[in-house]
């Protein structure tokens, strides 16, 4: 392969040809880091560009599999990770302007961590929304980051530089955050696959928070395997979170090709069948029809589950905040300091009520997955707009684009539900998303009819064609 093939290559192919010594993890590492220096300026996906310490860490991975060390599964992988990650040396951003006064981080973030331990090596932080707080890929003060399909239009947030890079080729892998929907809907929008895993089932030591009951980190992919690979490494129990499940490592890569016949697959009716364009239920159409799925099932209650996610994550989001809005206000992004200010005002009735609704939904929902191992909903409820833009009309009412992108991703991350979300091509034109949802701890099921899907031709991640 040539190197400009390297720099595209799905991760499983890289770790598979380094552990065998077929190409080395600098030649690796130097084609991604050349294809950023080429190609990122159009996309504006990352923020810091690490090539001392990538070609550092490839040559010792290099040195040691040469004393017959065995490399890791994810050897010689170039990943990347969204910029409220801590990394070592640098002063963890979250896309805002204040937090780069903050003192360089001592050590990388546990999924940082995770990952190099299994071979994989970090080159560089990515754009984001400030403070995660974003469903457009917009950024004020690092700017926005572009949808390699058609850089006019958004890469969707607030994990838009994590999207843009793997759609761009930039990277096979990157790890982003998604409270509402900030993985999923980058996913949709640039074409790629992200695992929102169940909640507590990754760490999120070591990265700045949003909303604590709500954040999840999880990685993003041109495969499912690569999914699966980067999910499988970072698994397991860690103490600096408390928010993590005592849960022993449930490796999802052995069962991506285990039969499909026994899984029992519905799609989402009533809420999420409607408010949004006839090709994004033309998108879940296609994956059912694929599935030989005729049945549908209704999830309770999702708009007052969707109107309790905004009420939690204004008030929690405001409440971190609080201090800063007091002293700087002047430095946030207007549009997302005027929001954490709405949410420092919500009466403590209002988040209450919101809470005890959140435990009578998550039961609810429960219950359908004792007749169901996986729902099918659409990611969100159109295509990517255009860069800048304010408002769409769904079901003939315009309405402003920002709070609405998550009109399907919220009400299923507001009880922590594993999702896959899949990339679909209906045409020539930008790509659609279709959320594979599964029940706890069940990342497994969803990756693995994610697979099937693939494997089928139904769902595909090409990077972008930007060179």
């Amino acid at each position: 392969m040539s190197e400009q093939d390297w720099a595209t290559a799905s991760a499983a192919t890289i770790a598979t040809s380094v552990s065998a010594g077929s190409v080395s993890a600098r030649t690796i590492v130097s084609a991604a880091l050349d294809r950023i220096g080429r190609i990122d300026p159009a996309v504006n996906a990352f923020t810091d560009v690490l090539a001392d310490r990538a070609l550092a860490r490839a040559d010792r991975l290099d040195t040691a599999r040469g004393r017959g060390e065995a490399p890791g599964a994810l050897a010689g992988v170039p990943f990347a990770v969204k910029n409220l990650f801590d990394i070592a040396g640098l002063p963890t951003r979250a896309g805002s302007l204040i937090n780069r006064e903050r003192a360089p981080a001592e050590r990388d973030a546990t999924l940082i961590a995770r990952m190099e331990a299994a071979g994989a090596i970090l080159v560089g932080a990515l754009n984001m929304g400030e403070y995660a707080y974003d469903f457009t890929g917009e950024n004020i003060h690092d700017g926005d980051t572009r949808n390699p399909h058609d850089l006019r239009h958004m890469s969707g947030g607030s994990s838009g530089g994590s999207g843009g890079a793997v759609a761009a080729g930039l990277v096979p892998l990157a790890l982003a955050s998604d409270t509402n929907g900030s993985i999923r809907v980058p996913s949709a929008f640039c074409g790629c696959f992200g695992l929102k895993p169940t909640y507590g089932r990754l760490s999120r030591a070591g990265s700045f928070p949003f909303v604590g009951s709500l954040d999840h980190l999880g990685p993003m992919a041109r495969s499912t395997r690569d999914l699966a690979l980067a999910y499988d490494a970072m698994q397991g129990p860690d103490p600096a979170d408390p928010a993590i499940a005592g849960r022993a490592t449930e490796p999802a890569s052995p069962g991506l090709d285990e039969d499909m016949a026994d899984l029992r697959i519905a799609v989402a009716g009533g809420y999420f069948a409607r408010s949004g364009d006839v090709d994004v239920f033309a998108a879940v159409a296609r994956v059912a029809d694929a599935l030989s799925c005729t049945r549908s099932v209704e999830i309770p209650e999702a708009a007052r589950a969707r109107a309790s996610a905004y009420v939690i994550t204004a008030a929690e989001g405001a409440s971190l905040h609080l201090d800063r809005l007091r002293e700087r206000a002047g430095e946030f992004d207007p549009a997302v300091r005027d929001r954490l200010i709405a949410g420092a005002m919500l009466p403590a009735p209002f988040v209450e009520r919101a809470q005890r609704f959140r435990r009578w939904y998550r039961a609810a929902v429960l219950d359908l997955f004792r007749e169901v191992d996986v729902i099918l909903a659409p990611s969100t409820p159109c295509r990517a707009p255009r860069s800048g833009q304010a408002t769409f009309v769904l079901d003939g009412v315009e309405l402003p684009v920002r709070p609405n992108i998550g009109l399907f991703t919220q009400p299923i991350s507001f009880i922590g539900l594993p999702v896959v979300a899949v990339p679909v091509r209906l045409d020539a034109g930008l790509p659609l998303g279709v959320q594979i949802i599964a029940a706890p701890w069940r990342e497994d099921l969803a990756l693995r009819v994610a697979h099937h899907l693939e494997c089928a031709g139904i769902i595909r991640a090409p990077v972008a064609n930007l060179a």
